[in-house]
């Protein structure tokens, strides 16, 4: 019957709890059971818990730089060609390294404008791109 229990709250957790948080879990329903039965009753029946990585912030928001302005403020439906851009920068792991793909669309077609690759995360990738969507959009 403990078992059942364990089963039930490994599913629950989706697969993440371990012995001490099945224990207190279990305590939590009612059942008097120990730490070092519920591992044991784990470990016979290979419940392992999958660990996961804790996520980490990477974004710097105490800086001294200018931020620009939200031109667009939610409304990205265009009524013409080439009057609203969005654009996105993906950091893309490889075996060789990261490589950042910027894309610059065109909110009225959905259509990608441009695109370019780089090995460094500078401005510089996303000006590349944008000038030559620029240039792009003035011959059409």
């Amino acid at each position: 019957m403990r078992f059942a229990f364990i089963r039930e709250h490994f599913v629950l957790s989706n697969s993440t709890y371990g012995r001490p948080r099945m224990t207190m879990e279990l305590k939590g329903t009612g059942l008097d059971v120990g730490e070092r039965r519920v591992g044991r009753l784990m470990k016979l029946n290979g419940i392992r818990p999958v660990r996961t990585r804790r996520h980490r912030v990477t974004t710097d928001s105490r800086h001294s730089l200018g931020v620009a302005a939200n031109v667009l403020d939610g409304d990205f439906l265009a009524n013409a060609p080439n009057r609203k851009w969005a654009g996105e920068i993906s950091s893309i792991w490889t075996t060789e390294g990261w490589l950042y793909l910027v894309v610059v669309i065109d909110l009225f077609s959905r259509r990608v404008i441009d695109c370019a690759i780089r090995r460094l995360a500078v401005f510089s990738t996303l000006i590349v791109a944008a000038n030559i969507a620029h240039t792009i959009s003035r011959r059409n």
